[in-house]
């Protein structure tokens, strides 16, 4: 099983097929406007515009589970993102990223690659690393910088 399997939801609803970055690396991230490490958007930002043209692909997925962070309907979180942070890598719809409602997609990198205590994701921000056929090839904590994942994004993309 790999990434490309899963469909997810724009933020208007639209399903999209995970398939159509095949031979793409994704860095997929669950983000949250209010949250102190918002500014991280920034950092992904940057990583989307260096690479994009390479490979790479941001994959940003709001979620609401920590502390509210993310308060406002789809439609108010990307332009959020567009104003408040120049963010252009791809947004989905609002999900859940823990407990029995989690997205399959997150049910799918977690037991693919665990956090340090449990496969559970603590907090807004944890990145994972996907090469370019699907595989979960790193998970990142939330409070490790988009920069230090550069070399590693290098090195996936030098693989293609």
């Amino acid at each position: 099983m790999s990434v490309h399997e899963f469909v997810v939801k724009k933020p208007s609803g639209e399903e999209i097929n995970l398939e159509t970055y095949k031979d793409r690396v994704l860095l997929i991230v669950n983000t949250a406007t209010k949250c102190g490490l918002a500014p991280q958007f920034e950092g992904l930002e940057k990583l989307h515009q260096k690479y994009k043209d390479e490979g790479l692909s941001v994959l940003g997925f709001p979620s609401n589970q920590f502390m509210n962070q993310e308060p406002v309907d789809n439609e108010g979180m990307v332009e959020a993102c567009q104003i408040n942070f120049g963010v252009t890598f791809p947004l989905f719809a609002k999900i859940k990223v823990n407990g029995s409602g989690a997205d399959p997609l997150y049910k799918f990198l977690k037991k693919e690659k665990k956090g340090l205590l449990s496969s559970e994701i603590k907090w807004n921000f944890t990145k994972f690393l996907v090469d370019q056929d699907g595989n979960v090839v790193k998970r990142y904590g939330p409070n490790v910088d988009p920069a230090d994942i550069e070399e590693d994004i290098k090195s996936l993309l030098s693989m293609s």
